[in-house]
């Protein structure tokens, strides 16, 4: 559940408060978790690494794109998916060049937690605290400051929002930014369970696009509550059965909830929340 948070609160600020359809979403995560690795080898501490550099560099590079290419693309729909859909084809291809087409990763730290027969990575636990306040700090953010206010409203009623002194541009820059941050932050924290492949990307896209769609239009509990559900369902078929038959569970429970709610589980229970 908390990797499944993790790969898709980036998607759910971009694709949920923005409405931008970023294909090259897993192509972040990927460069993320490069930016991480990249820092350790060069001699930093694996924390700074992972919850510092890879969020920044990642961040960064969304604001270059969106105001280089994706600025020019709101409520173009289908002209966005192409231009991400080719930046991803583009990140695929550098990053292979750059650093080959084979893995790369980092020892997760912290070692084992025992109990009994039974042990379980400290690490994988440590994640799900760390989504825990991401989540709480999203919803404090937007929910309790002038600049969550802003980012909604302006989402909401750009014209509104210009007429009243703020600058549209300026604000889904920032917001594509943070969104951009979340996933490379992503990417850095999920390097030392998975390593990195150039490729990496199109093992999360898919899984991250369900979560959204299947959460609803509430960023932050839509995101928990199906990441909930679709982790639970794929933890447990993975465990009974193989990884493989998990990932079929994960896809088929998310096709019927979106038949049985098609407007997202937030939709239907939680209409007012963030």
């Amino acid at each position: 559940m908390a990797s499944l948070t993790l790969i898709s609160m980036g998607l759910a600020v971009i694709f949920g408060m923005m409405r931008v359809i970023n294909l090259a979403h897993g192509e972040f995560l990927m460069l993320g978790g490069y930016a991480a690795i990249v820092a350790y080898n060069a001699g930093m501490n694996i924390w700074p690494a992972m919850l510092v550099v890879a969020p920044l560099v990642v961040g960064v590079f969304g604001v270059v794109m969106e105001r280089v290419l994706i600025r020019r693309l709101y409520g173009r729909m289908v002209d966005t998916m192409l231009a991400s859909w080719g930046l991803s084809l583009a990140l695929i291809g550098s990053v292979t060049v750059v650093f080959g087409n084979t893995v790369s990763g980092i020892s997760a730290p912290l070692g084992a937690i025992r109990i009994g027969r039974y042990s379980t990575s400290a690490y994988e636990v440590l994640l799900v605290g760390i989504v825990g306040v991401l989540l709480g700090g999203g919803y404090l953010v937007l929910s309790r400051t002038r600049l969550g206010l802003i980012a909604r409203g302006t989402m909401q009623n750009a014209p509104m929002a210009a007429a009243l002194g703020v600058s549209p541009p300026a604000v889904y820059a920032v917001t594509f930014g943070v969104g951009a941050a979340l996933t490379g932050l992503a990417g850095g924290l999920l390097a030392p369970l998975s390593g990195v492949v150039p490729t990496i990307g199109v093992a999360y896209i898919a899984k991250a696009f369900i979560t959204v769609i299947s959460g609803g239009a509430a960023i932050l509990l839509g995101t928990l509550s199906a990441a909930a559900l679709l982790g639970s369902i794929n933890t447990a078929t993975t465990f009974l059965t193989t990884p493989v038959l998990g990932e079929v569970a994960l896809l088929a429970a998310a096709i019927v909830l979106l038949r049985l709610l098609p407007q997202g589980i937030t939709g239907r229970f939680f209409r007012r929340s963030l």
